[in-house]
């Protein structure tokens, strides 16, 4: 009997990634073939495939949209997709591995890069979301660290007295807070150019934050692509004598990548990223009303309009990234819109359960728990079941939420958490209205989705 085996990755590492797993998992046994499925999530490297089970097995299927060592598996026949086809097409991703033969390193390889282009587009189209991606992944347990130990310091008050419990707490929660975005540039660099790329993005990063550069998230963005390619180019391109070999990656690239990003961050695109980004936080500060309900609504529809992929990250990313701003109303809003699409299936699943088969109606219990948590993935498996009818209402929902959230002036230190970070006193402002706003777009979401979603066949 044919074994395969797995590896499913995502950004962010806490809902893609297990999906896809369990997808896999449910398709094989389905199927009566034997799988074993490593997961790369944000705890770490869960199931690991060993040296003898890749000799044994018969092909392997990647859905991940995160680097992956791939050096393992040469000579094996390779399925590689992003990560959502592992949720979405799970079964046809088992035949496509049953259907393989048996290949060389190279042809494996060669292999893999069909599958991409059959799949999702080529390298290049996908290169500059995957690098971004892996810059928030790892920013991401900074972010949520710092920014709920923040709102645990306002507990003691919004202005900790110094030398309090509470002002260690927002001390702390400030220095996680002050690596977002060096760690941001640093993996995006290293996403492009390995090990190599780290230094110069770390060091771009940091000169983004600072007071001569001044260019918030949108400068940590560029500085990581800066630092990267230049890394890149010196990597690829600069030759030195073979007596000088070794100097290359210790010396020579160090010195000349981190050199140049910094010479372009300070006196190349400092002046601009400091006009946007004070331009930005000032419009944001001072928007008007009927522009605030506008924006809300446009980060709300993106966050449940692929439910945890590229457009719901760009939303996400660019909220946190005001944070570092100070201005905290985007926040809220998007944490709201991307709680109301699991949510807004529950309640429909409870007020008309005909619309949906005993599957989908206990699937609707878990999304309940996801959407609490603030985890938009839960309503995954409904969008990718039905999604001419399902999508449209969820983007419905939670454009609501969002212009709402905006309108009720609500705000969010607390980058994640769900209805966790709702609990900590004075983490959300304006928090009764907040939560009417995620009530109003739950119910809106079930409505609509039950007058567009059809009886099921019972089951």
């Amino acid at each position: 009997m044919k074994k395969l085996l797995a590896v499913t990755a995502c950004p962010t590492g806490i809902a893609h990634t297990y999906m896809a797993a369990e997808s896999l998992q449910k398709a094989a046994q389905d199927k009566n073939v034997p799988l074993k499925v490593e997961t790369r999530g944000a705890i770490g490297i869960e199931n690991a495939l060993t040296p003898e089970e890749i000799a044994e097995a018969h092909a392997i299927i990647i859905a991940a949209d995160t680097d992956i060592d791939e050096s393992r598996f040469a000579g094996k026949p390779v399925v590689k997709v992003p990560v959502a086809q592992g949720i979405k097409i799970a079964g046809d991703l088992i035949e496509q591995a049953l259907a393989k033969e048996a290949t060389t390193a190279s042809s494996a390889a060669a292999s893999s890069q069909d599958d991409i282009a059959a799949m999702a587009g080529t390298k290049e189209k996908k290169g500059a979301y995957k690098h971004l991606m892996n810059g928030v992944s790892n920013m991401l347990p900074l972010v949520v660290a710092g920014g709920l130990i923040i709102a645990f310091s306002f507990i003691f008050g919004l202005k900790p007295v110094d030398g309090s419990f509470g002002a260690t707490l927002l001390t702390i929660g400030k220095a996680a807070m002050g690596l977002m975005i060096p760690i941001l540039a640093g993996f995006i660099a290293f996403s492009i150019a390995g090990k190599p790329g780290l230094a110069p993005g770390l060091v771009g990063g940091a000169l983004a934050i600072s007071d001569s550069v001044n260019g918030g998230f949108l400068g940590g963005i560029l500085a990581g692509f800066l630092a990267g390619y230049i890394a890149k180019f010196l990597i690829d391109y600069l030759k030195l004598p073979k007596s000088f070999a070794g100097l290359k990656p210790i010396l020579v690239v160090p010195l000349l990548s981190v050199l140049a990003t910094g010479l372009i961050m300070l006196y190349i695109l400092g002046g601009p990223l400091n006009w946007i980004m004070t331009s930005l936080a000032a419009w944001l500060e001072n928007i008007g009303s009927v522009n605030a309900v506008i924006l809300g609504a446009i980060l709300g529809g993106m966050m449940a309009l692929d439910m945890g992929g590229p457009f719901n990250k760009v939303a996400y990313t660019f909220s946190v990234g005001l944070l570092a701003s100070s201005v905290y109303g985007p926040m809220a809003a998007v944490m709201a819109a991307g709680m109301t699409p699991p949510l807004g299936i529950w309640l429909a699943t409870m007020l008309r359960p005909k619309n949906f088969n005993k599957e989908e109606r206990e699937a609707g219990k878990v999304a309940a728990v996801l959407g609490l948590s603030f985890i938009t993935e839960g309503a995954i498996p409904f969008g990718a079941a039905d999604p001419i009818r399902v999508i449209p209402a969820l983007v419905t929902g939670s454009a609501i939420t969002g212009a709402l959230s905006m309108a009720f002036d609500a705000t969010l230190l607390a980058p994640h958490g769900g209805i966790f970070a709702m609990l900590i006193p004075n983490a959300v402002g304006n928090v009764l209205m907040y939560s009417l706003a995620i009530i109003i777009g739950t119910i809106v979401t079930a409505l609509v989705l039950n007058l567009l979603k059809r009886p099921a066949a019972s089951k």
